[in-house]
């Protein structure tokens, strides 16, 4: 009998030992993530200017001195124009899934980007990871898109 309760002991120690990992894992799976891409200081998709990939067609970085706040972040600009641009018209502007890998988004993650890999699909702004990640993005762009806009909303609520 004094074998068997301390093999139950045993049994209830560990299981009080593993319930904090498992509600720690279960917070993480089920955390909401931040609609906009943003760094711990609340800058928006690394302090890139969104309007100068449809103007330039280039990244940019923007300046510290020319921003918008929207959607809980702050947006930098390269030019005031630019700012006043994104200003009246945010959704046309802003990157698709917050400024998150849209590759990714359309696997059900949410990871970063490269500045240099992006793409404007009608009218749209599209971020990825890495050059080679746009590589597979560019296989059939049109299914990621399809995939990553019904798993975004899921994405949002921490799904």
């Amino acid at each position: 009998m004094k074998t068997l309760s301390k093999i139950h002991a045993a049994g209830i120690f560990l299981m009080l030992l593993t319930l904090p990992a498992f509600f720690v894992g279960t917070a993480i799976a089920g955390k909401n993530v931040d609609t906009i891409n943003q760094t711990s200081k609340g800058i928006a998709v690394k302090g890139y200017d969104m309007v100068a990939y449809f103007l330039d067609g280039a990244p940019s970085k923007g300046s510290t001195e020319i921003t918008h706040y929207w959607h809980n972040a702050t947006w930098r600009f390269a030019h005031a124009e630019n700012r006043d641009l994104f200003a009246a018209n945010p959704e046309k502007y802003a990157p698709q899934y917050g400024g998150y890998c849209a590759y990714g988004v359309s696997q059900g993650a949410t990871v970063s980007f490269d500045p240099n890999a992006w793409t404007i699909i009608d009218d749209k702004l599209y971020l990825n990871l890495s050059k080679k990640i746009q590589k597979k993005w560019e296989k059939d762009i049109p299914g990621y898109i399809e995939v990553a806009d019904n798993k975004w909303p899921g994405i949002l609520a921490g799904k």
